[in-house]
C-alpha cells in the first residue's frame, strides 16, 4: 500500500466516531444508547465500528435520542462510504497492477488469452476474467496456496514464477471446457494403455490426436499446452470436477521424454487419490516423493521393464538397441533414453533413433 493511501485510510473517520463523541458528551454508555434506540448492544457496536451502515430509520432514532438532525447522520454515512469505497478502489488497483506485473503478459498476449497491450485497469480486469476470480486474493487462494509450497510462495523473488505456473494451470482448465467426456472408466483406462503402448512402438505422426481420442473414450482428458518460460513444467495430473486431467507441455522435444511423462501421469490417475495434484519439474511444488517413485516405476514397467538389462552382455550398439525394442514392443528411443538415464551410454548415443516431436499444431487445435 502506498504511503498516501495508507495516510488517507488512517485519517478516515467513521460516523461511529461521532456517535461515541456525542454519547461521551451526554455521559451515556453504548448499552444505554442501545436501550434508548431499541437495538441490541451488538447491533449498536456494529454501527459504531462501521460494520453496519446508518440507515434512514436509525438516523431518525439517533435524532430523537442524541438531538442531532437525521440528515446530519445520513450525510455523514454517505460521505464515509464514498471515501471508503474510493480508498478501497485505489488499494485494489494498486495491488492489481502489482499482481499483473507478476503474470506472463507477453506469452498470454501471444497465445491470444490477453488483448490489452498496456499495464493498467483494463489489463487487471482482463486477468481477473482470464482466471475467473474477483480479486488477486482469490487468485492467490486458488492458484498459489493450493499448489505451491509455503516457502516458495512466501518469497517475493518467486512471484513471476508462480504467476506463470498459475497461468499454465488455468489454460488447462479453459481448454477442458471445450471438451465433452464420458464418466471416468478406471478399468477401461487400464485396457486403453495397451492400445497406447502400440502408439509408442509405431510412433505415427498423428499420435497426439490418437492418444487424446483413446483417453477421451474412457473419460480421461489429455490437454496439450505450451511450456511457459518461467514455469518449465513438463506435465501435470489433477482432477477437475469429476474429470482426471493429464496436461502435457511441449517442453521436451523427443518421443522418449513425451511417453515417459504420459505414463508417469497416467500412473497418478490409477494409483493415487482424486485430491492429489502433481506438477512435474517445477521447483515451487513439492510432490509426494513416494508417489512420484511409484509413478516412475509404473512408467518404466509399461515402456521398458528393467529385465531388458539382462539382454545386454556385449557392447551396446544401435543394432542391439533396435533388437531390444522389438523384443519389448517399444520404440528404440525408449531404450536409448533408459540407457542414457542409467549412464550406460553417452548422451549423444542414439540421437538419430529419437523422434523429434512438435505439439504446436495439437496445442492450437
Amino acid at each position: 500500500m502506498s504511503k498516501n493511501i495508507k495516510i488517507e485510510r488512517e485519517l478516515l473517520t467513521k460516523p461511529g466516531d461521532t456517535i461515541l463523541e456525542t454519547i461521551e458528551f451526554l455521559k451515556m454508555s453504548q448499552a444505554e444508547l442501545a436501550e434508548r434506540i431499541g437495538k441490541t448492544p451488538a447491533k449498536v457496536n456494529d454501527m459504531i465500528s462501521g460494520k453496519a451502515p446508518i440507515t434512514v430509520n436509525t438516523a431518525m432514532q439517533l435524532e430523537k435520542v442524541l438531538g442531532i438532525d437525521m440528515q446530519f447522520w445520513l450525510n455523514r454515512e454517505m460521505l464515509y462510504r464514498e471515501k471508503l469505497a474510493r480508498i478501497e478502489q485505489e488499494e485494489f488497483l494498486e495491488e492489481g497492477l502489482k499482481w499483473v506485473k507478476e503474470q506472463p503478459i507477453k506469452e498470454l498476449q501471444k497465445y491470444g488469452y490477453l488483448k490489452a497491450n498496456k499495464v493498467g485497469t483494463e489489463m487487471v480486469e482482463e486477468f481477473l476474467k482470464f482466471y475467473g476470480v474477483a480479486t488477486p486474493l482469490q487468485w492467490q487462494s486458488m492458484y498459489v496456496n493450493s499448489y505451491a509450497s509455503t516457502n516458495f510462495r512466501k518469497s517475493t523473488a518467486h512471484a513471476t514464477l508462480l504467476g506463470s505456473m498459475a497461468a499454465w494451470l488455468r489454460i488447462g482448465e479453459l481448454k477442458l471446457r471445450s471438451e465433452t467426456l464420458p464418466d471416468f472408466d478406471r478399468e477401461g483406462f487400464k485396457i486403453a494403455l495397451n492400445e497406447i503402448k502400440s502408439l509408442v512402438e509405431t510412433q505415427p505422426e498423428d499420435f497426439p490426436s490418437t492418444l487424446k481420442s483413446i483417453c477421451e473414450k474412457v473419460g480421461v482428458a489429455v490437454i496439450y499446452s505450451y511450456s511457459l518460460p518461467k514455469a518449465p513444467i513438463s506435465g501435470a495430473t489433477r482432477w477437475i470436477g469429476k474429470v482426471p486431467v493429464i496436461q502435457i507441455t511441449d517442453r521436451y522435444k523427443t518421443n522418449d521424454h513425451f511417453w515417459f511423462t504420459f505414463f508417469h501421469e497416467a500412473a497418478h490417475i490409477l494409483l493415487h487419490g482424486k485430491k492429489d495434484v502433481f506438477i512435474e519439474d517445477f521447483d515451487g511444488v513439492e510432490n509426494d516423493p513416494e508417489k512420484e517413485a511409484e509413478a516412475n516405476n509404473f512408467a518404466r514397467d509399461w515402456l521398458l521393464p528393467d529385465t531388458f538389462l539382462n539382454e545386454i552382455d556385449t557392447e551396446i550398439t544401435e543394432r542391439l538397441v533396435r533388437k531390444i525394442a522389438r523384443s519389448y514392443s517399444t520404440h528404440p528411443a525408449i531404450v536409448v533414453g533408459r540407457l542414457q538415464n542409467l549412464k550406460q551410454v553417452p548422451h549423444h548415443f542414439g540421437a538419430n533413433m529419437k523422434v523429434k516431436i512438435n505439439l504446436e499444431y495439437f496445442i492450437e487445435h
